[in-house]
């Protein structure tokens, strides 16, 4: 075995033998020195064994010691004996580092040889400090997305292995706050204290360690809560063309979480810097930001950054979710993280398939979303709800990327640009949206209160379809179409007003038993909203019954007394 050793001054005999002991006890075969001229380190040696290199130079302990402090600073509690402590019992350990060279770089994308023993997925570092993961490995050669300015890299120079997988800080600091993919906090309000530190990827929770979604997350959207309901641990869809207000659905759903005890993430991929910001602003306007945290890759960033985001921000909602508490994140959108991953795919010389996505683009998405579950209650009972967003091309669903991830989630919610541009918002199609979880996810009231609604509304449409043929409509005909009317008004909902549990209640029972019927379309929001305060005023109880899930036959029937004296004063006013 061949062996170098760098320093200014030729080591000495006794030094060579201490070297040739170490190399036989570590690699088992008597090494052949030579000794290699530099003053590239001084005060101490840097000794290269094939791809293995030791470092005992100064500025290498130095490293060391720097590497040492780093992992102390992580810990908690007070700071100053921990250090004193780390660098009394400090001792230079005479680890290998497998160094490597950069072939080319260029594009978010550098090809490395000499990292024989790299594993796929590593953390490599560059002799600039940048960093970046293995992402292809070949016999010769394997290939690193970077994580910063490729502009800093050199072909030529130094990359070495840092034997660990790509990982981000978690914690409760991060609340309130915008980061970017690798945690690094971007709104100007000083560094985060991390209290942990976990792996973006994660195998998913086991069968055993999963619970039956039972328990719902309520949107405060009429429409989703009665007819497509979410529970915590599922993963629903949120799928329509641009410009559709899929991005308002989930943000009215974070607001809703208001007090509610649940952790929000918002994940935003490839979107505007510009939009992340005002979202943020939105949130912080409506109290909602300090229990969210806002994950961005911009469009400016590097496809790299783009990749890992979205698994970057599960890792953050899971530390919450182990350790039982109920998260809610919001991947916006999923369309353009897999453009990120064809862009990486293609640049690292992989075989495209269909429209030019790599073979493994459904594994992109589905070992992402399997994250989301419930967990037992010996597992701490936390749960981890997603609502990934996708975008379609003139509604259509039967895309690549659509398809794969309808296939993956437990339901889709989709926005149609007909009913947008209706005035219909949220715009959702009530045909072609649907939840797997359904009534599970469900308390009874809301349940005995949704009654037939879904099935009215689709008899509505047709009825509606057949008139347009038709010049007399006799006097039912007519009742369905204003009462299918008056329920599709119902659902329209302005943005930033989620409903409470109580509230949706008292609008579908009225709703389902004609109480709106003969009300104006134009005037249905104004009376629905009227309605429930006065319900509210004259039965107080019935908000704490409600909130408990339940709906008994003697609530009911005070509802429709109240609606009816409301709706019979207001007749009288006009």
């Amino acid at each position: 075995m061949k062996a170098e050793i760098f320093s200014e001054k030729s080591p000495s005999e006794s030094q060579k033998k201490r070297f040739e002991e170490f190399l036989e006890r570590r690699y088992g075969a008597p090494a052949e020195l030579e000794w290699v001229q530099s003053d590239e380190y001084p005060g101490g040696f840097r000794l290269r064994a094939g791809d293995d290199v030791y470092d005992w130079s100064a500025e290498g302990r130095f490293a060391q010691l720097k590497g040492a402090l780093s992992a102390v600073s992580e810990k908690q509690g007070n700071i100053i004996p921990l250090l004193r402590s780390a660098v009394e019992e400090w001792n230079p350990a005479a680890e290998a580092e497998e160094l490597g060279k950069v072939l080319s770089v260029g594009d978010g994308i550098a090809m490395v040889s000499g990292l024989d023993r790299v594993a796929y997925g590593e953390i490599v570092q560059f002799a600039c400090g940048v960093k970046g993961m293995v992402q292809d490995l070949q016999r010769e050669r394997c290939g690193v997305i970077v994580f910063g300015d490729c502009r800093e890299i050199a072909a030529g120079s130094a990359v070495k292995r840092t034997r660990k997988t790509a990982g981000v800080p978690v914690g409760e600091g991060f609340l309130g706050r915008v980061v970017d993919a690798l945690g690094n906090p971007i709104d100007g309000k000083g560094e985060i204290r991390a209290d942990d530190y976990r792996p973006i990827e994660h195998p998913a929770p086991g069968i055993v360690e999963r619970s039956p979604v039972d328990k719902p997350l309520e949107t405060g959207l009429l429409v989703i809560d009665a007819l497509f309901p979410i529970g915590r641990g599922q993963r629903e869809l949120i799928i329509g063309d641009r410009q559709t207000g899929k991005t308002a659905i989930a943000l009215d759903t974070i607001l809703n979480q208001k007090g509610k005890n649940v952790v929000c993430v918002y994940v935003a991929v490839g979107q505007k810097a510009g939009s992340v910001a005002q979202f943020a602003k939105t949130l912080e306007k409506h109290g909602a930001l300090p229990y969210t945290v806002v994950l961005a890759a911009n469009a400016g960033d590097a496809a790299p950054l783009q990749y890992i985001a979205p698994y970057a921000g599960c890792a953050m909602a899971e530390y919450f979710m182990y350790r039982g508490k109920d998260a809610l994140i919001v991947y916006d959108d999923l369309s353009k993280h897999a453009v990120a991953y064809r862009t990486l795919s293609l640049l690292l010389e992989r075989s495209p398939g269909r429209e030019a996505y790599p073979g493994d683009v459904f594994y992109l998405h589905s070992r992402l979303l399997e994250r989301s579950a419930r967990l037992s209650e010996k597992m701490g009972g936390g749960s981890l709800t997603a609502l990934p967003i996708v975008e379609t091309q003139a509604g259509d669903v039967s895309a690549y990327i659509p398809t794969n991830i309808i296939s993956i989630t437990d339901g889709q919610i989709f926005l149609e640009t007909q009913l947008f541009f209706e005035g219909q918002r949220p715009a959702v199609n009530i045909g072609l949206s649907v939840s797997r979880v359904g009534g599970a996810a469900q308390t009874k009231a809301v349940k005995r209160a949704a009654g037939s609604m879904r099935l009215d509304l689709a008899q509505y449409r047709e009825t509606e379809v057949f008139t347009q043929f038709a010049s007399d409509l006799d006097s039912t005909t007519q009742k369905q179409l204003s009462y299918g009317q008056g329920l599709v008004r119902l659902l329209r909902q302005p943005q930033f007003r989620p409903y409470s549990q109580t509230e949706e209640v008292l609008l579908l029972v009225c709703a389902l038993h004609r109480m709106l019927l003969g009300v104006p379309p134009e005037r249905v929001s104004a009376f629905a909203r009227g309605m429930i305060d006065y319900v509210l005023k004259q039965y107080p109880g019935l908000s704490s019954e409600i909130s408990a899930g339940e709906l008994s036959d003697e609530a009911e029937n005070n509802i429709l007394s109240a609606a009816a004296e409301y709706r019979a004063a207001a007749e009288k006013k006009r």
